[in-house]
């Protein structure tokens, strides 16, 4: 539930939704647009400015770029306030209204209950076949109705496993699953696995519960969380903080992600969705925390940041949004071609309940829109998990890159497929990529768009080529 919006820094008036504040760009080269989204422009998006420590980066040879995966432009959805069966704006909204009564006023009695596993079949399928990918949130204990791993009030046992196997089997092969955090409502005393007892600003998930809090107390009770995912069987690599949450210790925030993701999953990448920006800064991700990239055991944390605002149905399905904010009917405005055009992944931002919009699908239809018309507009898409993304982005930002003539040498704290570079010029031979003793050379494509692991293209002015990157050192012939 987001019922604040997810600037970088401070709390903004519940309920408050994004304006679409920048203006359109001019259609650019996709190759040189897919170049863009470097480490300056993640260092532009505030890693510094709101107090994470990007940490180090190694050596990078100026006349190797190193682009977007295939030359393509990420997408990806971001679905927040989903779980099994719970409706959280149902269960949510009295809660939030004992805190701010003057603030939530809806009447939540007439919305449903439940979001049926029907819809939740309906929705991964379409998306299956449609190449959608993205985040899908499970609230481990959803506004404290009852415990994924224990129990829901209100539904069978058979019911509650049933809509876990579906997430498991359905959802997880095309979308990474984060707990919330605990309830998305009331803290969780996780001694006790009780809320505490008083309903006030500083004892809310959403609001100011983290104010203060320490790496060691964040990561304790993200751990909480994650472990009843683990009890269901649903994998984790990453958070997603509810409203307010870690919005005051943003340093501590992303540190404990670092923490319990590899604690808990053993997650190499760990990446938490913060931050969404819907103005002039650049929404590529940031890979902080950076350190032992030259020994057995690396590390980083990625921030995933989104590129718009919930035009879809609300937070709690309230709120009919409008495809033309996302992009308008001409296919020429909107933020999507707006973060598109600069090359950075355009990561787009919903709430479960209002996709569903108390089973008319407002939302879902106009996401369904939206994925019409961008497909219509541009034809160098590639959708990925947040999970995806943020390897990429974590072996883009830190691997070592030399080059000795007609060599380039990769050294990788971090393995990634369809790792893509561009060097200037023309080729005489085909590129060849060596690791661990192993040679590929690379196959040509007469289109760019053709690119895939294992490729390369020529153009008049350079050389693209794209090959699984693994860990270690790598030695590309060109």
């Amino acid at each position: 539930m987001l019922p604040k919006s997810r600037q970088a820094n401070g709390d903004c008036p519940p309920r408050t939704r994004h304006a679409l504040t920048s203006s359109s760009l001019g259609r650019r080269d996709f190759l040189k647009a897919a170049a863009m989204a470097s480490g300056a422009a993640m260092l532009h998006a505030g890693g510094l400015a709101t107090g994470q420590d990007l940490g180090t980066r190694p050596g990078r040879d100026s006349s190797v770029r190193i682009l977007n995966p295939c030359a393509r432009v990420p997408m990806s959805l971001i679905i927040d306030d989903s779980t099994c069966l719970v409706n959280m704006a149902h269960f949510g909204i009295p809660q939030f209204a004992e805190v701010f009564p003057d603030n939530y006023t809806q009447d939540w009695r007439r919305l449903p209950r439940e979001i049926p596993d029907a819809f939740v079949r309906k929705f991964g399928q379409w998306c299956h076949e449609h190449g959608v990918k993205g985040k899908y949130s499970i609230v481990p204990y959803p506004a404290c109705v009852g415990w994924l791993d224990r129990g829901l009030p209100g539904w069978s046992r058979r019911e509650l496993d049933e809509s876990i196997t579906l997430v498991r089997e359905l959802m997880m092969p095309d979308w990474d699953i984060h707990p919330e955090m605990v309830s998305h409502t009331r803290v969780i005393d996780t001694k006790t696995g009780r809320p505490f007892p008083e309903p006030t600003e500083h004892f809310m998930e959403n609001w100011r519960w983290t104010d203060g809090k320490s790496v060691d107390q964040l990561a304790d009770y993200m751990s909480y969380a994650l472990r009843i995912l683990k009890n269901v069987g649903l994998d984790c690599e990453g958070i997603t903080t509810p409203g307010g949450f870690g919005n005051r210790v943003l340093a501590e925030l992303s540190q404990a992600t670092l923490e319990s993701c590899r604690d808990v999953f053993g997650a190499e990448i760990p990446h938490y969705f913060r931050h969404l920006f819907t103005d002039e800064r650049s929404v590529a991700p940031r890979v902080e925390y950076a350190h032992g990239l030259d020994g057995p055991d690396p590390k980083c944390v990625v921030s995933i940041i989104g590129c718009t605002g919930d035009w879809f149905g609300g937070w709690d399905g309230l709120e009919a949004g409008s495809a033309d904010q996302f992009i308008t009917e001409d296919l020429q405005r909107g933020r999507l071609p707006e973060v598109i055009e600069r090359g950075e992944p355009a990561i787009l931002v919903c709430h479960w309940p209002g996709i569903y919009y108390n089973g008319e699908e407002v939302g879902f239809n106009i996401f369904k829109e939206v994925v019409r018309r961008v497909h219509a507009r541009y034809d160098h898409l590639i959708w990925m998990k947040l999970s995806e993304i943020a390897r990429y982005w974590a072996a883009r930002e830190l691997t070592e890159v030399q080059r000795q003539g007609r060599q380039i040498i990769l050294r990788a704290p971090f393995a990634t497929p369809r790792f893509t570079l561009q060097v200037e010029g023309r080729l005489s031979q085909p590129p060849r990529v060596e690791t661990g003793g192993i040679a590929t050379t690379l196959e040509k494509t007469a289109q760019a768009l053709w690119l895939k692991g294992g490729a390369w293209h020529q153009s008049d002015t350079a050389a693209t080529l794209c090959f699984n990157l693994s860990k270690g050192q790598t030695t590309v012939t060109i």
